[in-house]
């Protein structure tokens, strides 16, 4: 049959696609560019299921037509009918034969063929996880806190005025709330409740049921410490099911909770006011963060006494070659220095990096600071690869810029870096050297400490995505070509605090870094080290 024909040109697909490894596609955008092609077969594959239920559901309906004519010709008067022997064989014919097609028909789980063809697709190719929900949803709210983005406009897919997207369902707006709850956190679970509830008012359709969202809403409200109006919304929810198990329970707590209160008011000042210490609230010192996030705004800038003092360069470190085609060089700050090589990556150079590395990635990592053992963290959201020189004739290239700009040896540095930024991608403040209390930092390099650092932007950035240095309120700009340099550590070997960096969530776009660190060995007679130590306040 037609639809039996549906089924089998749908199964013919998996040798056309790639073999990939499904992880983590939240930490890289590059991984969701193959969710849109995923995307587009599941798309197709549920035009061809539809098609093939409408195929079978139109076979079902030709047949129950032809019994319906068949037998209420019959019922008109039952003896003549079956007295002649053509209606007598068709009669035995409709409820043998045909009725065995009826049933063939009836009996096809077209669906069960469908989800076993899905549960292929989905083990050879990216598919995202619970895992990557959380992820992206986590995410969202990073750029809500950092970047200060209203909900409603959030939900309206508005980021800082520009619209990007269609605007998110009451649906959506729970999962973010839902997320949030499984991750413990009652302040983004309220804000997303409530926008999902007045979403849910407006739309025709309901997508998603007021009950739950009362539900989550009143806890979350609680757990901020607002029992009243956790009180009054676990009402509300009774009124829509009077007897939610949980709901009921949560009435009698909040009622005693509430009465509490009331007592302890009614005692005065002669019982003790302590808290109990379930109740104490930890106050963290939130000006560091906050400093970081107004760097990540925008709004903190250099004064203009210091800005004054910073020029643009031509740069050629006396070599012969630089002096014909010297680096173009910009200060972007002074003690500790920040310069910003412009045009020092081609767009030949970005592509065939960026190639070279997709296959490879893998969640970035960071250092455990006792055990020296590399270890994924949530505040560094990305994936990175490693690209040796030997591997094409642009890496070496590039290498050997590194050494032509900063006037150091690459004999020691590391491979290049290569890393892509996912949904909200960031890396929280962090140095790039090892600490005094990091005793087995680059223990198994041999190579000695982190010298320098030398940071390409391999691509514009729409909204977010800086590089900000806290403690010297410096932010640099992704700027596709360019590159930024600085030193890590002293002329003495102490590691300079100053220079502890953070990479911004990006709000808008897709940021493509790549890095070269170069560590001490073998730079011992081009940077000379010095006895004189610098002031302890800003080493480490």
């Amino acid at each position: 049959m037609e639809f039996n024909m549906i089924i089998y040109h749908s199964l013919v697909f998996s040798v056309f696609f790639t073999t990939f490894v499904s992880c983590e596609v939240f930490t890289a955008l590059a991984d969701l560019e193959e969710l849109l092609h995923t995307e587009g077969y599941l798309i197709n594959t549920l035009d061809n299921y539809i098609k093939a239920e409408e195929q079978r559901i139109y076979l079902l309906k030709r047949y129950a037509e032809i019994y319906h004519q068949q037998h209420n010709k019959a019922i008109e008067d039952v003896q003549v009918y079956i007295a002649n022997p053509i209606n007598a064989y068709t009669l035995v014919k409709r409820l043998s034969t045909d009725w065995h097609q009826v049933e063939s028909l009836m009996s096809t789980d077209i669906s069960k063929e469908y989800l076993n063809n899905l549960t292929l697709y989905k083990e050879t190719m990216k598919f995202p996880t619970e895992e990557d929900l959380n992820g992206a949803a986590v995410a969202l709210t990073r750029l809500q806190d950092t970047y200060r983005l209203d909900t409603s406009s959030l939900a309206r897919g508005e980021l800082n005025g520009v619209k990007y997207s269609a605007e998110l369902s009451a649906a959506d707006c729970f999962e973010l709330g839902r997320q949030s709850y499984n991750n413990g956190d009652y302040y983004h679970t309220q804000l997303w409740m409530r926008e999902a509830d007045e979403r849910l008012a407006k739309e025709k359709n309901n997508t998603v049921d007021k009950s739950e969202i009362l539900e989550y809403l009143a806890f979350s409200t609680y757990k901020q410490g607002n029992v009243p109006l956790a009180l009054d919304l676990t009402m509300k929810l009774l009124e829509i099911l009077p007897t939610h198990s949980r709901a009921l329970g949560n009435k009698v707590y909040y009622e005693e909770e509430l009465l509490k209160s009331l007592n302890y008011k009614r005692k005065g000042d002669d019982e003790s006011d302590e808290v109990p210490d379930d109740k104490l609230l930890v106050v963290p010192d939130t000006y560091a963060q906050e400093h970081y996030e107004q760097l990540c705004r925008g709004e903190v800038t250099l004064p203009e006494v210091k800005k004054a003092k910073l020029k643009c360069k031509y740069f050629h470190n006396n070599n012969p070659f630089l002096k014909i085609a010297p680096f173009k060089v910009e200060e972007a700050h002074l003690d500790p220095d920040l310069f910003i090589y412009h045009n020092v990556m081609s767009d030949n150079e970005i592509e065939t990096i960026k190639k070279l590395a997709y296959p490879r990635f893998r969640r970035a990592t960071v250092q455990n600071s006792l055990t020296g053992e590399l270890e994924i963290a949530k505040y560094r959201i990305s994936k990175s690869a490693w690209l040796k020189e030997h591997e094409h004739k642009y890496i070496a290239d590039i290498s050997q810029r590194v050494s032509d700009m900063t006037g150091l040896t690459m004999e020691t540095a590391e491979e290049l870096q290569v890393v892509n930024y996912g949904i909200g991608g960031h890396y929280e403040p962090h140095f790039d050297f090892a600490r005094r209390d990091e005793k087995n930092a680059f223990k198994s390099l041999g190579t000695g400490n982190r010298i320098a650092t030398v940071l390409f932007y391999m691509s514009n950035v729409e909204q977010g995505g800086a590089t900000v240095f806290p403690q010297i309120g410096t932010a640099l700009w992704p700027k596709k070509g360019t590159a930024a340099f600085w030193f890590n550590l002293f002329p003495s070997g102490d590691g300079d605090a100053r220079t502890r960096h953070a990479a911004c969530p990006v709000l808008a776009g897709s940021k493509w870094v790549s890095n070269k660190w170069i560590h001490e060995r073998g730079q011992e007679f081009l940077r000379k080290c010095t006895l004189e130590r610098p002031p302890s306040d800003i080493t480490a």
